[in-house]
């Protein structure tokens, strides 16, 4: 392999006008694409064949005005309570929004809010009315019984008289026929009230069903509308978020401001804010002082440029075809900026190394691309594995986003072997500073400078970071694991939840209605259970109702529920729609344990009613992506670490080094889980990560992190290992090579890990939120994996293992081929090569 891209090298260098025209040609048409054919992303996180699906399905058929997504606008009065002109400002703004194409339907708070009253009041009265009529009846029921014993008095009296059966009956009749009469209308009087009863008998059980829920504060500041949609909320379009917003905007000039929920506000079209700006400044001015020179410093990012504006726009091109979520081409710009510049700096060093060496710069663009593109090439499959991975799980979205990134990744490896051999050959000299081209002639010319070389790299492998591990390797070591290993106690803490309002910026829009929601109305509010149920046919109105009020009953009696309400019947009575409201937030615990027990009252429901139910809406699926989510976890891990532990062990020949890698990764892992935990979930340092309302991890954190953040950490063991290997495959002592080493690598790569750390620490503080602790565990898994673990603990374990940290059975050594990662086959081609570049620092 090394020999193949040392000949790709050359043919880039001397055809560079051809591969640069095809990447350009690539870029426009991918730029064509994605501008052509790109549609509207989402955070649509649902998963095909799970509960929640079918009855969102199943609602979509049979009760389609209930199947869109809703979403809650908060008024608020600015001075006390609502003026009539902010009712009806908030009225009018609702009736608006009801012409927008997109809009299915609104509900006006006020007007619920004095139906709900009225009808408690109109309950009370009825209460009121029944006594009375009950009074009345017993009244006349007691009239009517005396009647009658008065008349049996007299017909006794009279028949005791002798007279005849006909003579009584003619003196008694008309009072026989009043009672009657009387008789007849105390029935109808009974059951008029009977029927009253019942009637008020379910309108209480209507009222109690809604008791706890509100639509106005109690103390009239606050008032909660919804906008009920005809798509899914992740189908909207930016244009109609916005114009929502706008047209709930109009009811400032009357005193009250209006608040949109995060549903309404999140805009995903948007990737690059200022923080990300920043952390790609950061990285290059690492590059500046690292290479020496803008022209130097500038090709890494153009690389990076030209890889993230492939990728993502590829995956732009796809948006209009495939369902992808707002954090795919964010995953794949972050991953695309940070390889990218990594991968081409590596060729670049060492090409620069290797001109101020005395190396041709043909030959030295062929050698960097068939040695350091070779251990680029094996890195970048690392990561690319680790990616694709994100498959197996068979959570659409997140395969989708795996994908999106592995095909990023690979554009950066294919545009470090290709492009940036062509462009150095139009650099030319220019790489270098005029003071370093200088200098390094001048030492080149002084007779004897090899053997100088050699002496000076004897003395720099001995001192330093590198120099201090291997004089002291189980300090070294024990220092690591413990330092490791106590970041990563809040690990065990850790608790999934897709992200809800209360973890927006304090100061968005999002959050305030969300804390505007909780305060005046309960968390609950913010993210309604949606239940589904499937009546018997052949229901009668009346039946239906109460099977309705029977179903709501049993939800209600579920811990920690304040409300469960009937919302909607299908006109052949057989599907209804129940909306539960829990007494805390969509991400809490209590609502997941809610969740859970409101499945678990499937059999009770069904034996007492008959009705078959089901969970849907936003709050449960999130519940089921993140259960999903953390069952894909352990399965998904091997599978990684297996596919990656046989790549390693083509790459170093050696059975300890690739267990080495994998035992370091778990150790950063579990730290960078540790640190998400402590920040994002326990609140620690929140006022410097803008983390004022810390919750639970988002979901698909950890299974993304392991994905990259193994890819990541293969990255840095090929660069460090492979020039121990190289120095050993040379003939050095296996102690002395640890040494040579990591001595060569050690800057590079230390320079690659803070640009790297640059890059994810942009995304700390994103527009997006939802990439925040992504950009965060990034950040930090690679700062402890680089500076830890390849840095302190790999090199202590080596030097300490000696010549065993190179043992491979004969006849596993036998069978695998030969992936001359160390690039010896071109040195043999290249016998003419200078030794190994001077620092990187030199300039």
């Amino acid at each position: 392999m090394a020999l193949l891209l040392y000949r790709l090298g050359k043919f880039s260098y001397r055809h560079r006008w051809l591969v640069i025209s095809l990447w350009l040609a690539v870029i426009l048409a991918v730029g064509g694409a994605a501008a052509a054919f790109h549609g509207t992303m989402s955070n649509n996180f649902q998963i095909p064949g799970t509960e929640t699906q079918r009855m969102a399905d199943k609602l979509k058929q049979e009760l389609p005005k209930s199947s869109g997504g809703s979403a809650g606008i908060v008024f608020e009065a600015t001075d006390g309570q609502f003026s009539q002109a902010g009712r009806d400002a908030v009225t009018a703004a609702l009736a608006k929004l009801r012409t927008l194409p997109a809009v299915q339907g609104t509900v006006d708070p006020f007007a619920t809010q004095a139906q709900l009253d009225q009808a408690a009041a109109e309950i009370t009265a009825g209460e009121q009315q029944a006594d009375a009529g009950r009074a009345q009846l017993d009244t006349s029921g007691a009239e009517l019984a005396a009647g009658k014993a008065r008349l049996a008095a007299a017909e006794q009296q009279l028949a005791a008289a002798g007279l005849p059966a006909a003579a009584v009956e003619a003196q008694l009749g008309a009072q026989k026929a009043a009672l009657t009469a009387g008789q007849e209308k105390l029935d109808a009087g009974t059951s008029e009230l009977e029927a009253g009863n019942a009637r008020l008998a379910l309108a209480k059980r209507q009222l109690a069903a809604s008791h706890g829920m509100r639509f106005v504060s109690e103390d009239g500041k606050a008032a909660i509308a919804q906008v009920q949609f005809n798509t899914s909320i992740n189908a909207l379009a930016p244009a109609v978020r916005q114009q929502v917003q706008d047209i709930a905007q109009e009811v400032s000039p009357a005193g009250v401001t209006a608040l949109a929920s995060k549903e309404i506000t999140e805009d995903v079209s948007e990737m690059f804010g200022i923080s990300e700006i920043l952390g790609i400044a950061v990285a290059a001015l690492v590059l500046i002082v690292m290479l020496g020179t803008l022209i130097a410093a500038g090709l890494p990012l153009l690389m990076a440029l030209v890889g993230v504006g492939v990728g993502v726009g590829g995956t732009f091109a796809l948006t209009g075809v495939v369902d992808m979520s707002s954090i795919s081409p964010m995953l794949a710009l972050m991953l695309g900026l940070a390889v990218g510049i990594d991968y081409s700096l590596f060729i670049v060093n060492r090409h620069r190394g290797q001109l101020l060496a005395g190396t041709d710069a043909e030959e030295s663009v062929a050698l960097a691309t068939g040695t350091s593109g070779n251990a680029v090439l094996f890195a970048g499959l690392t990561v690319i594995i680790a990616l694709a991975a994100l498959v197996i799980p068979g959570l659409p979205f997140l395969g989708v986003m795996g994908l999106s990134a592995a095909a990023t990744v690979a554009v950066a490896v294919v545009v470090a072997l290709t492009l940036t051999p062509a462009v150095l050959s139009l650099v030319g000299r220019k790489l270098i500073s005029r003071r370093a081209w200088a200098k390094a002639e001048m030492h080149n010319a002084a007779p004897g400078h090899e053997a100088a070389d050699m002496a000076r790299d004897e003395q720099r492998s001995s001192r330093g970071w590198g120099g201090l591990v291997t004089r002291h390797p189980v300090l070294a070591l024990l220092a690591g694991v413990v330092l490791l290993g106590v970041v990563a106690l809040p690990a065990s803490q850790l608790r999934l939840a897709l992200p809800d309002g209360g973890s927006e910026p304090v100061d968005s829009q999002a959050f305030k209605a969300y804390d505007v929601t909780g305060r005046s109305f309960g968390e609950g509010l913010t993210g309604p259970i949606v239940v589904v149920g499937d009546f018997p046919a052949g229901l009668s109105a009346a039946e239906a109702q109460a099977r309705q009020l029977d179903v709501a009953d049993i939800l209600r009696g579920v811990d920690n529920v304040t409300a469960a309400v009937p919302v909607a019947l299908s006109e052949d009575r057989r599907t209804a729609v129940f909306q539960v409201v829990p007494r805390e937030g969509p991400a809490s615990a209590s609502t997941v344990k809610v969740v859970a027990e409101l499945r678990g009252k499937k059999a009770d429901i069904k034996d007492a009613t008959g009705v078959d139910i089901g969970l849907t809406g936003q709050t449960a699926g999130n519940v089921d992506v993140s259960a999903r989510l953390g069952d894909a976890l352990p399965p998904y891990l091997a599978i990684v670490v297996g596919l990656s532990l046989l790549l390693l062990l083509l790459v170093f020949r050696s059975i300890v080094v690739p267990l080495l890698a994998t035992g370091g990764f778990l150790l950063s892992l579990a730290a960078a889980f540790g640190a998400v935990v402590a920040v994002y979930q326990w609140g620690w340092l929140g006022p410097v990560f803008d983390v004022a309302n810390p919750g639970a991890v988002l979901s698909f954190l950890p299974i993304i992190l392991i994905g990259v953040l193994f890819g990541l950490a293969m990255d840095y063991q090929v660069f460090i290992a492979a020039g121990m290997r190289e120095a050993y495959m040379h003939g050095e002592p296996a102690k002395h090579a640890v040494r040579t080493g990591f001595s060569h690598a050690a800057a590079v790569v230390a320079a690659a890990a803070i640009i790297m750390v640059s890059v994810f620490a942009g995304f700390i503080f994103s527009h997006l939120n939802m990439v925040r602790p992504l950009g965060f565990a990034m950040a930090f898994g690679v700062l402890v994996d680089a500076f830890v673990v390849r840095m302190t603990i790999v090199p202590a374990v080596m030097y300490l293992l000696g010549e065993k940290a190179w043992w491979l059975p004969r006849w596993l050594d036998r069978i695998l081929p030969d992936v001359d990662v160390e690039g010896a086959r071109v040195r043999q081609q290249a016998p003419a090569v200078a030794p190994e570049p001077e620092e990187v620092g030199a300039h």
